[in-house]
């Protein structure tokens, strides 16, 4: 199992729920990863996502609203929500 960090993401505009497109990260030159490809990554085990809010290390994770799978933070309580405050990937 390999650990990256998540330090940009690509949203959705045209989803009402803002969902997320894409997350990405800068280990490596830079990646990005499609939300489907992560999310099959975090339940296979294959990969573990983690990013930075309010300078402590939260873990990714995967959660189901309306029938949609999609990722989130564990619950720090924090607001915005932590990935949707990450900047756009380039």
């Amino acid at each position: 199992m390999s650990d990256y960090q998540v330090t940009c993401i690509i949203p959705d505009g045209q989803d009402v729920d803002r969902r997320i497109d894409s997350i990405g990260g800068t280990a490596g030159g830079g990646w990005k990863l499609k939300l489907d490809d992560a999310i099959q990554h975090i339940k296979s085990g294959t990969h573990r996502f983690w990013t930075v809010a309010d300078g402590e290390s939260v873990w990714i994770v995967v959660a189901v609203r309306h029938g949609k799978k999609y990722l989130k933070t564990t619950a720090d309580g924090l607001e915005p929500n932590n990935l949707l405050a990450l900047p756009t990937c380039a």
